[in-house]
């Protein structure tokens, strides 16, 4: 089963309310800039195109601040599988996205909505049991 993908506020999405695409563009950036100097995580991306990789994780989070982009959770899972993606690396990258969110000035509770999305989303990115 799919979820819906985005967090709306009344009228307004997340992603308007930010700015867009240029806004998003800008957390992915700081996102990376952190993702690359981690000791925990930054080896995944030793050997990745990393402007195509910004510009998919601008849509995906586009698409969870309620933006155009649209990713099924079983796309995720497909592009997650391979990674041997654990739950420590997932918790150290929702910790830096979050970073990324506040030093963009997200407000609290839209950062906690966005950090809940990506949470959901959990079991599709994380490999357990070898898969």
């Amino acid at each position: 089963m799919t979820r819906e993908i985005g967090c709306k506020m009344a009228s307004q999405s997340l992603f308007q309310k930010y700015g867009g695409f240029a806004k998003v563009s800008r957390v992915v950036l700081a996102f990376y800039d952190k993702v690359l100097d981690s000791e925990q995580i930054g080896d995944f991306f030793d050997e990745i195109d990393m402007s195509r990789l910004v510009d998919h994780q601008t849509k995906f989070i586009a698409s969870i601040l309620g933006g155009p982009a649209s990713y099924t959770n079983e796309r995720l899972h497909q592009l997650h599988a391979h990674i041997g993606i654990s739950d420590d690396d997932f918790d150290e990258m929702a910790k830096l996205l979050n970073e990324a969110l506040e030093e963009r000035g997200f407000e609290p509770g839209d950062r906690e909505a966005v950090m809940q999305e990506i949470e959901s989303r959990r079991n599709f990115i994380v490999s357990r049991n070898g898969a």
